[in-house]
């Protein structure tokens, strides 16, 4: 067994706009859902909200000086949709110098970007009246347009762009479980929302094809949910399955099969008759991908519904049991072997090249007497996971490479700056950065291509 990962391969951190840029009203932004959520009473953890977060837009510079110094190699950030297009439609040329300041930041000191046009800070002009928002059809069509526009403004810097990150989060946390912006609570919604987040993708991702340079590659990125069955009961095995359907095929069947599952559209039809379908859809949303992005943190463990179970977003046919041993500060159980096994399922089933564009964990980390962070529980999931994701590469998956989650304790929507996902610990009161343990131990990682 080969200590190494492969020759090329790509490390990176990654990190989202409204987490960590702050300046909302900086330059021309307009207001995104989250911006209104986080100022909702109640919605956020100690009612925090992303006004500031690591100050990022003023502070660019600084960070990128950071990943420099850590000898990490790539960098996946998100654009703003509502810095560069205020109302969703208008180009604020202001908010575009930004990311052209960035982008060009990063070049000039050796740092490959991989640019996400949506990591959910959709436009609040764009979220209007019940039917706003992702529930509306033609917000493919305003995506598409700014794909355009961030496509001619950078695609001739930018090698990669990926279209959409986690839409289960937008569709399901967003319209069904009410815990993310525009924090709607109604299952049937949520399949709609889904639907319009794959036909802007299908929009993007073709618009891009006509705007970025030959050769710049198009993805987009899901957090797909490595599903296990509680038991062999049949009522389990059903549910696992359901479960499945509803967090991954929903997605990767009609983006890379070129439609939805029969069984979904059959199991899901009491909760919405699938009339926001129209025809030809599928051919636009199936679209031609350079790669696929995963997002990992942990693996669910499936059961048929029953009292005192929490319900999987969405659906009335299935329930969260929990994982036994370790779990992350979150209350995420600690399985590794769960990404060997979802990135192997994709490989099986699909074929298509991977990057793991999301993994990490939230730890306690609370600095000693002399300021530092000695986060030993990062190192070992990260040494875990990264050890499960050349598990999967030996065993014949296609993974390209691997993005922390994430660079700077940042805004981590509903909890707030309570949990920290960062390798770099920022004093929210100073908004210094001070590398942690996990941040040279990960750089010493890259450098020898393996972990130690």
């Amino acid at each position: 067994m080969t200590s190494s990962f492969p020759e090329g391969f790509r490390w990176g951190v990654a990190s989202a706009s409204y987490q960590i840029e702050g300046a909302v009203a900086a330059d021309g932004r307009g207001p995104s859902i989250w911006d209104t959520f986080s100022h909702t009473p109640g919605r956020i953890d100690g009612d925090d909200d992303g006004d500031v977060a690591c100050d990022h837009y003023h502070r660019w510079a600084e960070d990128l000086d950071l990943i420099r110094s850590l000898g990490i190699p790539a960098y996946r950030f998100s654009v703003a949709w509502p810095r560069v297009m205020p109302d969703g439609r208008t180009v604020n040329q202001a908010g575009l110098d930004f990311y052209d300041r960035l982008v060009d930041g990063m070049l000039e000191r050796g740092i490959d970007p991989l640019l996400t046009l949506y990591h959910w800070d959709l436009p609040q002009a764009l979220d209007v009246g019940e039917a706003g928002g992702w529930l509306d059809r033609d917000i493919a069509d305003r995506f598409a347009d700014f794909a355009v526009v961030v496509g001619k403004q950078l695609g001739d810097r930018v090698p990669a762009i990926t279209t959409l990150n986690e839409p289960w989060c937008s569709a399901y946390l967003g319209y069904a479980k009410g815990e993310h912006a525009p924090g709607r609570t109604s299952s049937p919604l949520a399949y709609r929302a889904a639907h319009h987040l794959n036909l802007a993708h299908g929009r993007a991702a073709a618009a891009l094809r006509s705007t970025l340079p030959a050769g710049a590659e198009v993805s987009v990125t899901l957090n797909l949910q490595q599903v296990q069955a509680a038991s062999d009961r049949p009522e389990d095995l059903a549910a696992a399955a359901h479960a499945d359907l509803v967090a991954n095929r929903i997605f990767l069947d009609p983006m890379l099969r070129g439609g939805y599952p029969l069984e979904l559209l059959e199991q899901t039809a009491h909760l919405t008759d699938w009339s926001f379908v129209a025809d030809g859809d599928a051919e636009v949303i199936c679209q031609p991908l350079d790669f696929l992005g995963v997002n990992f943190y942990n693996p669910v463990r499936i059961c048929a519904p029953a009292a005192g179970l929490a319900p999987y977003p969405g659906t009335d046919r299935a329930c969260f049991v929990d994982i036994p041993g370790p779990h992350t500060v979150m209350g995420w159980p600690i399985q590794a072997s769960g990404l060997t096994d979802l990135l192997l399922r994709v490989q099986r089933d699909h074929g298509i090249p991977m990057m793991v564009t999301e993994n990490g964990t939230a730890c306690a980390d609370l600095p000693d007497g002399q300021g530092v962070v000695h986060d030993l529980d990062r190192i070992d999931y990260l040494h875990q996971h990264l050890t499960a994701v050349r598990d999967a590469i030996e065993a014949g998956a296609d993974v390209r490479g691997y993005y922390l989650w994430t660079l700077l304790d940042n805004f981590e929507w509903a909890w707030g700056y309570d949990k920290r996902f960062g390798i770099v610990h920022v004093d929210f009161d100073t908004l210094s950065r001070t590398p942690k343990d996990s941040a040279r131990w990960y750089a010493d990682v890259i450098a020898r291509n393996a972990p130690p």
